[in-house]
């Protein structure tokens, strides 16, 4: 699996595109937060602008980079390659996903640290750290089935926009408005429970026990994206 990883992570450097939309673009938008922390505070919340931070990483930083990575190396015919070998689909897979998931974790650890400095740290460390995990767990997911209709790093491009839109923008909803109203539709839109989430480690003021039973939806898509995969992601036949 390292060897994969490591000659994987030399690719990302290597790709301008790639490095744009893993490291500059959550990076800038992220600082813009973290620096304007009291007006973003005023709409929503530290807890709102720790899950951007969070989803704006996962997204962008994880998520498509995780999605053109697979249609690339499925197009060059390097998965062919990897599976003309005795390494095992999983290990192939942990690979080539090792390092966008690496760097999203240290993105994220560094933005909300630095947030933390800057406007005073989270309520429950603890639960913050299970909102990433979950959060991260689940965008790749979704880029494993997204991967499954993505016929090239180009194609990504489009084949990305819904869930990378679609989890920033549900991010925002709940993290301005609250789940006061429409509380169930917005806890199971993929991202809403795990923002509440973040608002609620962040924050403070809720039960833990309450707060954990928000890990259920985001599990879920979790599970759904995963059976999503197992049906559209296309290996090459091993020989």
């Amino acid at each position: 699996m390292l060897p994969i990883a490591s000659s994987e992570l030399i690719q990302i450097l290597r790709n301008r595109l790639v490095l744009v939309t893993s490291l500059i673009i959550p990076f800038a938008v992220s600082a813009l937060f973290v620096r304007q922390h009291e007006v973003f505070a005023d709409i929503g919340s530290l807890g709102y602008i720790a899950a951007i931070v969070m989803f704006t990483v996962a997204a962008f930083g994880l998520y498509a980079t995780a999605v053109t990575t697979l249609a690339s190396r499925r197009q060059n015919l390097f998965l062919k390659r990897l599976r003309s070998t005795a390494v095992a689909d999983s290990t192939i897979l942990a690979g080539l996903l090792l390092p966008p998931t690496t760097i999203a974790v240290v993105q994220v650890a560094a933005i909300l640290t630095a947030l933390a400095v800057v406007a005073g740290g989270p309520a429950n460390v603890a639960l913050l750290v299970l909102a990433v995990i979950a959060t991260l767990a689940m965008m790749i997911a979704l880029a494993l089935a997204t991967a499954g209709l993505t016929n090239s790093p180009e194609h990504a491009q489009v084949t990305t926009l819904p869930v990378t839109l679609g989890v920033i923008a549900v991010a925002t909803w709940v993290g301005i408005a609250g789940t006061e109203n429409l509380a169930w539709l917005k806890r199971l839109l993929p991202g809403g429970a795990a923002t509440e989430l973040a608002g609620n480690a962040w924050n403070g003021g809720v039960a833990v026990t309450d707060s954990l039973l928000l890990l259920a939806p985001t599990l879920g898509w979790v599970a759904v994206a995963v059976a999503l995969a197992t049906r559209l992601f296309r290996w090459e036949p091993r020989r």
